[in-house]
């Protein structure tokens, strides 16, 4: 998304599901948090995250932030980078230590 997209454009991004781009399921977008100095998007607020991703992580009924930097595309659904997959790793070599 750039600086001339129009404010319709921003809000349908809420509702969308969140997916990495391995198609690991993440959550949906709750929110938007934008820079009104560039008029962009900075990040996504999610909700209804991933069991599988935050369980260990985020409270239940709470939601996280991640940047919009993360985010490959946006389509039907929205794809961010890898990144957000390896919470899990760090979760599995938590539970084996």
């Amino acid at each position: 998304m750039n600086a001339d997209a129009a404010p319709q454009e921003i809000t349908t991004l809420v509702g969308r599901e969140v997916y990495s781009n391995n198609g690991v399921f993440v959550g949906e977008v709750e929110d938007v948090r934008l820079d009104l100095d560039s008029r962009a998007v900075t990040g996504l607020a999610l909700a209804q995250l991933s069991d599988e991703l935050f369980a260990s992580r985020v409270e239940p009924g709470k939601g996280v932030m991640i940047p919009y930097r993360w985010v490959r595309a946006v389509g039907d659904v929205i794809l961010v980078n890898d990144t957000i997959e390896r919470l899990k790793d760090e979760t599995n070599e938590e539970a084996v230590a």
